[in-house]
């Protein structure tokens, strides 16, 4: 059964946790307790209907104002697909919560009120969405039994949206009307909206292809650890452990460990106690080689044929993430793949207003939550691809390494 992962924006007030509550519930995937539970609570707030936002709103701040502010991630299963749901918060505020969310996701799923329509902050998200290269995008117009069902509101924010996505990066769009409190076209198809003919929410998440949205053509492999058991039973096993990031691996592939160069042959591939045939994306699994050549963690074993050539000069946007600005001049530690080094901020090219996608190219210094394209120098090459081929090794994180935290998530557009 394959997986979906998906991440939610929108609004606040729009309804993103109480949608993902319909979706739980009325895919049978909670239990009675906690449905009686949410019930029990929303008697005890003096609401007329049970609050299905309480089901995903786990912190006690979030259930007070009724807002989500970390991302809350959600399991549940179908018979056709698993999915994980990143429950991402709605304010400026958390931009960098939303990033967080977002970066790993399949699909994204931004929710408008349909007496509001587009807002500002809806179509930030859409851009947050496409700089992300989030390759699905679904708008769900929500509240649709607060306007009568009206055709024509959801008509006139259908075009709008289609409008404004011209400008962005968004290969897949979906637009569906909804009411997540009554269950319209969340899981079932509403009677109020026979003129609506495209699919439900549920059977879009059940039925959209995203195996061919990874790259299945450039293998790319960062090994995270090396295993080497020291077991009577498996004596001379040596093998490299990692998540396939990119491209097909099978028995008997010609392949180089980058950065030394040195080539040689798959012997196997194990998954878990077993040999497998192949190995694709997103699969984490031991790679054994045909000859004993010196690998360790942050190596990448490629084909030769189309191996990533080791950068040091990076140009990226960069959401940044912490209250201190990023200057020029500034220097922090990057974790690329497995690989760690330190990185000197060369220059801030532009701040990037994410409302109507001015490039200001005046600023000096990016701020918290601000998005903006800079030059990185390394210490180290990093092996690296552009993020519009390749997320994961497109991508990387910027460290303060006086504290350890994780100061800004980066998306490389070239390197050399």
């Amino acid at each position: 059964m394959d997986l979906l992962r998906f991440a939610t924006a929108g609004s606040v007030d729009d309804g993103k946790s109480t949608l993902i509550g319909r979706l739980l519930l009325d895919s049978k995937s909670i239990f009675e307790d906690q449905l009686e539970a949410v019930e029990a609570t929303s008697a005890s707030k003096g609401y007329d209907y049970t609050d299905l936002a309480l089901l995903t709103d786990g912190l006690r701040s979030e259930r007070e104002q009724g807002i989500t502010i970390d991302v809350a991630y959600r399991y549940f299963a179908t018979p056709a697909r698993k999915f994980i749901i990143a429950d991402t918060p709605g304010h400026v505020q958390y931009t960098r919560n939303m990033v967080t969310g977002a970066s790993t996701a399949d699909l994204g799923l931004v929710l408008v009120d349909a007496r509001q329509g587009l807002t500002e902050q809806s179509r930030r998200h859409a851009v947050i969405l496409s700089l992300l290269r989030v390759p699905h995008l679904v708008l769900c117009v929500n509240k649709m039994d607060l306007v009568d069902f009206s055709q024509e509101v959801y008509d006139k924010i259908h075009a709008e949206f289609r409008a404004f996505a011209t400008k962005l990066n968004i290969p897949d769009l979906e637009v569906i009307p909804i009411s997540a409190l009554a269950g319209d076209n969340v899981v079932n198809r509403s009677e109020n909206m026979d003129w609506y003919s495209g699919p439900t929410l549920m059977h879009h998440l059940e039925h959209i292809h995203v195996a061919s949205d990874r790259d299945l053509v450039d293998v790319r492999f960062p090994v995270q650890f090396v295993v080497r058991p020291k077991s009577d039973e498996h004596h001379d096993y040596r093998g490299y452990g990692g998540m396939v990031a990119g491209g097909v691996m099978k028995p008997g592939d010609e392949v180089v460990v980058l950065p030394s160069g040195m080539t040689s042959k798959i012997a196997g591939i194990d998954l878990f106690d077993k040999e497998i045939a192949e190995a694709f994306p997103p699969m984490s699994v031991t790679v054994r080689l045909e000859d004993d050549v010196d690998v360790s963690r942050g190596d990448m074993i490629a084909r030769p044929a189309n191996a990533p050539k080791p950068s040091q000069d990076i140009d990226a946007m960069i959401c940044w993430m912490t209250n201190e600005p990023l200057k020029p001049r500034q220097k922090l530690a990057i974790k690329h793949t497995t690989r760690t080094a330190r990185a000197l901020v060369k220059d801030i090219q532009y701040r990037l207003d994410i409302n109507t996608l001015h490039r200001d190219q005046e600023t000096k210094e990016l701020g918290l939550n601000e998005i903006g394209r800079v030059q990185l120098r390394t210490t180290v090459p990093l092996l690296c691809d552009p993020y519009s081929k390749n997320r994961t090794t497109g991508s990387f994180i910027l460290i303060d390494e006086a504290t350890g935290i994780t100061v800004g998530a980066g998306m490389i557009n070239n390197a050399s």
